[in-house]
């Protein structure tokens, strides 16, 4: 797994779970600072985006994730887009969670859009750390 480092400072880490084409997103507002780490300290704050379409296959591999994370840390989980936040387009197909609810996981942030810009999300993250 990749933490991104995002304000160059290990103030908050980011785990993006780029999932589908909101992925494209995420990955855009990425600041050209951050640098990518491999581990962090146990403690250190992470934001993990949920970005793209949740499939009720993937559903227990995105839990299984953010629940393994909160083990050694205090943990954000934004869903990222309309498909994460609840279901986009394909809300009504056989294997798409309608969600991260659907999916079995709590957002403590919501950014919809298809997609959102990569400002939303820069954005979100600006006022995180502002409101920090």
């Amino acid at each position: 797994m990749k933490f991104i480092d995002w304000f160059a400072d290990g103030s908050v880490y980011v785990v993006d779970l780029a999932l589908a084409c909101c992925g494209v997103e995420s990955e855009v507002a990425v600041p050209a600072t951050a640098a990518v780490r491999e581990e962090i300290p146990d403690g250190a704050a992470i934001v993990v985006f949920v970005s793209g379409t949740v499939t009720t296959g993937l559903a227990s591999a995105v839990r299984v994730t953010v629940d393994e994370l909160k083990r050694n840390h205090p943990v954000d989980v934004v869903a990222f887009g309309a498909c994460a936040c609840a279901g986009g387009p394909y809300w009504d197909s056989a294997g798409v969670a309608a969600g991260l609810p659907d999916a079995g996981l709590d957002a403590d942030h919501w950014i919809p859009g298809c997609p959102p810009g990569p400002d939303a999300l820069t954005g979100f993250m600006a006022s995180s750390r502002e409101a920090a």
